[in-house]
């Protein structure tokens, strides 16, 4: 008698039906966490390169290093 008062448990499609849920929360999850890398750093990382390379003079810096002795071949002078 207690057993018909229990629902019968879902044994049929029970993978497929949990795998449609968690594949669709992955793939969420996973295009929430390729916004913030997006925004996040990429973006920000891109300004400041385009901000540093606005005024580099790489002479400047070439002449800067060779005074320093940092190069073999280009002594200091």
């Amino acid at each position: 008698m207690s057993s018909a008062l229990l629902p019968k448990p879902q044994m049929r499609r029970l993978l497929a039906r949990r795998m449609k849920f968690h594949l669709f929360g992955a793939f969420f999850v996973s295009l929430g966490c390729a916004a913030l890398y997006k925004f996040g750093v990429a973006e920000p990382r891109k300004r400041a390169y385009a901000e540093f390379y606005k005024n580099y003079d790489p002479m400047k810096d070439f002449e800067a290093m060779r005074r320093a002795g940092v190069f073999e071949s280009a002594p200091p002078e």
